[in-house]
């Protein structure tokens, strides 16, 4: 029997993840939280097979930072001698969030509009530890390893999409914790990898590339 974790914020769609996994035989949801903390809580306390994690939560514990699925699995994976798998069922497809949540341990990534056979599946692959994706996510990890000029780490994505949200330098590395000079130097890294010499001309070429 595969034990099951819902990890996300929206009751409803906790209540539509139960649903479909319920009606696989092999398979058990049991627990449910609406933060990244509780993810974290939840599973080092045993018991759990599969995490499937969102990505972007509301606000968790006051006084913590750890507010999104990728660094909850992170943690989870850091924390723990044998930890549960994670399945990120996210809406969220951009290059960002893809990398940062592999880079943090995930095994697998769906989005939440995969057909219930798919998430099923998915459950299943990555309680065995393979590797499952979304064919979009698939498809756009193909691309970058095609194209590895403009393929930006997870935080030069970070600082990209900032730009293109239209902050400075300093609020960047204000969101970021880093320094002017950090964002700076990011900066020089993605116009080299983009090949553009502008704040502007890096975004336009991110969202040509479907990195934005």
């Amino acid at each position: 029997m595969i034990r099951v974790l819902l990890a996300d914020d929206h009751e409803i769609v906790r209540l539509g993840l139960r649903a479909v996994l319920e009606n696989a035989e092999d398979i058990m949801v049991v627990g449910e939280v609406a933060t990244a903390e509780g993810a974290i809580a939840t599973a080092q306390a045993g018991g759990i097979d599969v995490v499937l994690m969102d990505l972007r939560f509301g606000a968790g514990v006051e006084g913590t930072r750890v507010t999104t699925g990728a660094q909850a699995t992170a943690e989870i994976n850091a924390t723990m001698e044998h930890p549960p798998k994670v399945l990120v069922v996210t809406n969220y497809d951009t290059d960002a969030d893809i990398l940062g949540a592999i880079e943090a341990g995930a095994v697998g990534y769906l989005l939440k509009d995969a057909p219930p056979e798919e998430l099923v599946a998915a459950v299943r692959s990555t309680a065995r530890g393979d590797q499952s994706m979304s064919p979009v996510v698939a498809d756009r990890l193909a691309t970058r390893e095609a194209a590895p000029r403009s393929s930006l780490t997870p935080r030069e994505l970070e600082v990209l999409q900032l730009v293109a949200a239209g902050s400075s330098n300093r609020e960047i590395g204000q969101e970021l914790m880093l320094s002017e000079a950090t964002v700076k130097s990011h900066l020089v890294h993605i116009y080299d990898k983009l090949g553009v010499r502008s704040r502007t001309s890096a975004v336009a070429s991110a969202r040509e590339l479907g990195v934005l």
